[in-house]
């Protein structure tokens, strides 16, 4: 027995660092992998930037968002959707400068594009969060428990999928009243039906698994294993997922406040900016060309790093 103690002590002891060797190291392969991937790395230097204009909005910004130059100092003439005023590229000097022109209530189209990103950023983010967070839940739910729990949590999910998320976000507005609480509340719970969704294929395959078997076998509580051991295990795609929802949810807001049911005026809001400016396409073009863009490149950003994360957590993919 004195000789079989240290041996069964050091193979205990190999085994604990073998079993946390493995996970330390799936991090850094995939920390590795996502930066070798030139998009995903495009893709956070875009978010990146995103978040420090939002940040550093009110630093920034040289006007007020809100405040209309109209009889401010300096201002005169024809102010409502004046051209961009630029002293490097011609621009007198005596005139003071916009770097993205007055928009139809002669307010500073660059502060307003800075305080947007806020906006847009808390919309995506939030709603994002909530609608993993509900679904998710419901989702690993009605996978690891089965039967009419299952029937009844899917088949609803099934009920809200049957609708155009748009059109559902629209009506979900409608009813509970225009504003931007209401449009980031309708499209978290536009998009809780595909994290469910989502959530419970990932719980129906790993509750299969051998080492899921035995905790069950080592008298471990259905609430136990299903939060220690499966559901750790079932957050890879929709940590992948939830990067793109952010893009999405980004440009619902935007559709939401462009028919008038999202943010309301005077707020700063990229889609809110375009609904203004709608009819002054040929006219005007700098008032819907530059918030068009924000909203692009914002997109655009988040779609190349879920992309990215998708193949860097893909362990089916041969990186050698």
């Amino acid at each position: 027995m004195s000789e079989a103690t240290p041996t069964v002590t050091k193979l205990k002891k190999d085994s604990q660092v073998k079993g946390r060797a493995p996970r330390s190291s799936l991090l850094l392969d995939t920390i590795k992998y996502l930066f070798r991937n030139r998009s995903a790395v495009l893709g956070m230097i875009i978010i990146l930037l995103l978040i420090l204009v939002a940040l550093t909005a009110s630093l920034v910004a040289p006007y007020d968002p809100i405040q209309s130059m109209i009889g401010q100092p300096g201002h005169s003439g024809q102010l409502p959707a004046r051209a961009p005023c630029i002293h490097l590229l011609g621009c007198p000097v005596t005139e003071p400068e916009h770097l993205m022109g007055l928009d139809l209530n002669a307010r500073d189209q660059f502060s307003r594009l800075l305080f947007g990103s806020r906006v847009s950023l808390i919309v995506g983010f939030s709603s994002v969060t909530f609608a993993i967070l509900v679904g998710s839940t419901l989702g690993m739910v009605a996978g690891f428990l089965g039967g009419w729990v299952d029937n009844v949590i899917m088949r609803f999910m099934d009920v809200l999928l049957a609708f155009p998320s748009l059109l559902l976000a629209i009506a979900i507005v409608t009813v509970l009243g225009p504003g931007l609480q209401n449009a980031l509340l309708a499209i978290a719970l536009v998009s809780i039906p595909q994290y469910a969704r989502l959530a419970r294929a990932s719980v129906l395959a790993t509750k299969e698994y051998e080492y899921i078997t035995a905790v069950r076998a080592l008298g471990a509580t259905p609430a136990r294993i299903l939060i220690q051991h499966v559901a750790p295990n079932s957050l890879t795609p929709l940590i992948v997922q939830g990067t793109l929802g952010i893009g999405g949810a980004v440009l619902e807001a935007a559709a939401l406040s462009f028919l008038g049911l999202g943010a309301q005026p005077p707020t700063p809001e990229w889609g809110a900016m375009l609904s203004e400016a709608r009819n002054r396409v040929f006219t005007s073009p700098h008032l819907v060309f530059y918030p068009g863009l924000a909203i692009m490149i914002t997109v655009l950003g988040f779609n190349l790093l879920g992309d990215g994360m998708r193949d860097a957590l893909d362990p089916r993919l041969n990186r050698n």
